[in-house]
């Protein structure tokens, strides 16, 4: 599945852009094409299992990424 909490815009409050951007509502910033791409089930990428940002947002103790911590300072 593509992820739910990514979305592509072509400005923000301050810019325009000449194309669109990825952009993550959980994280509420712009993301890096590459991570967008991971993010739109490249390579069988499972948000619930892989996604650290994903998890956190869902906060599933029993599926969260081995060493992850739900601290906003990891």
């Amino acid at each position: 599945m593509v992820c739910p909490h990514l979305e592509y815009r072509d400005e923000n409050e301050d810019h325009s852009f000449d194309h669109e951007r990825p952009y993550c509502l959980i994280q509420q910033a712009f993301v890096s094409p590459m991570t967008a791409d991971l993010c739109n089930d490249r390579d069988q990428f499972d948000h619930e299992t892989h996604c650290e940002v994903y998890q956190r947002y869902h906060q599933n103790d029993d599926k969260l990424v081995p060493g992850l911590s739900l601290d906003d300072d990891d």
